[in-house]
């Protein structure tokens, strides 16, 4: 829902209804991901997608009988290749696809659910999207850290309290771990039972990126970060390297001593394991101590450190003569980045991407023509 939002927001302020469908859950090799939205406005405009191109037709055309009738539907595409064929998902995929009315009456909380995402603040809006009675299909409830979840849609939020509570708690784990994802449960909110699906957009801040060392690698990787989604933040403690104008792909940049800089954000409470930390000084009075820090934190997501392979050698003793253990210096990536032959700041930034990618999601960094059996991991 976040990359349509702006379009949502000014239908929804001027009173308008739209047809918004959004990705549910997806199997084998969909090509978009859960929270994936598509709208038909009230123009009858289509913006955003929930495949590529592949069934926004269908979803269009269903989009707008929800906006006629105001009933919800859960609607599954690609149940076999053939189906997926006939529907356009030829990818072979398969897609569940949740297709609401949504206008001020249907999402009242939508303007503050923009304000919390403008401000940064954490959200979650869980939806039922499946329910054996059909009249609590399309509630929802809104869940924020630390605050009880709020009023849902349509009356008493889900329309149980042992639903409402279970889908709270989950929903905090979800924002967590920065996933939207579909939970089931039970009609009335049995753990162990089925029935009730309720679909989460977990709206957690940015994830960070952390590149210390102020050189032109650094500007290359802060900005593709960006580009893959992070707040980055580039550190170093000269002042002379580390100004804006250098990073203009960074939204801040520090002037601090590495190790003290990310000492400070974890005491704050500001790295999680959603984090990634790239660093690139190669310097041992820079990185060595840094790396003491970084290796050490309980939750982050992923560690890499620039530097020939000589380096990675000489920074690998330092690091066991301060102290660190083997389990400690095995979250290391380093040489930092994928074989992909990179020699120019742009194709390195590229190379250590695509090895946050690949950890992020269990890739292997093999060509795909080399690989074989599904293409897209849980």
């Amino acid at each position: 829902m976040r990359e349509v939002l702006p379009q949502l927001l000014d239908w929804w302020r001027s009173g308008k209804s739209v047809g918004m469908g959004t990705v549910v859950a997806t199997f084998r090799s969909a090509p978009r991901p859960p929270g994936a939205s598509m709208l038909v406005g009230p123009d009858a405009s289509a913006v955003g997608s929930v495949s590529g191109g592949c069934v926004e037709g269908a979803v269009y055309d269903l989009a707008q009988q929800v906006l006629d009738s105001g009933d919800p539907v859960l609607q599954r595409y690609g149940v076999s290749d053939d189906d997926a064929f006939a529907v356009g998902l030829t990818c072979g995929g398969i897609l569940d696809v949740f297709v609401e009315k949504v206008d001020r009456e249907t999402f009242p909380e939508l303007d503050d659910i923009a304000a919390d995402l403008e401000a940064g603040r954490p959200v979650a809006v869980a939806t039922l999207v499946e329910h054996p009675d059909p009249g609590r299909v399309g509630r929802r409830m809104v869940v924020r850290p630390g605050v009880d979840a709020s009023t849902g849609v349509r009356g008493a939020s889900l329309g149980s309290g042992r639903l409402e509570a279970a889908v709270h708690d989950d929903a905090l784990g979800l924002l967590a771990a920065g996933h939207h994802g579909t939970l089931t449960y039970g009609p009335d909110g049995e753990r162990r039972g089925e029935g009730a699906r309720v679909f989460v957009w977990a709206f957690a801040p940015r994830p960070r990126m952390l590149v210390f060392g102020a050189i032109d690698f650094a500007a290359a990787v802060a900005k593709v970060g960006t580009f893959l989604g992070y707040r980055v933040t580039v550190c170093d403690a000269r002042p002379v390297f580390a100004t804006a104008s250098r990073f203009p792909g960074a939204e801040d940049v520090v002037v601090d001593w590495p190790h003290r800089y990310l000492a400070a954000e974890e005491e704050s409470g500001r790295i999680d394991q959603r984090t990634v930390i790239a660093v690139l000084t190669h310097d041992p009075k820079f990185d060595v101590p840094l790396l003491e820090v970084a290796l050490r934190l309980p939750v982050v997501a992923y560690v890499g450190a620039m530097g020939s392979r000589r380096t990675h050698d000489d920074r690998l003793a330092r690091l066991r003569e301060a102290g660190l253990t083997d389990d400690e210096l095995a979250r290391l990536r380093s040489p930092i980045g994928l074989d992909l032959g990179a020699r120019t700041p742009e194709e390195t930034a590229v190379s250590i991407a695509a090895e946050i990618v690949a950890g992020r999601w269990g890739g292997s960094g093999e060509p795909l023509a080399r690989t074989s059996g599904r293409i897209h991991t849980d």
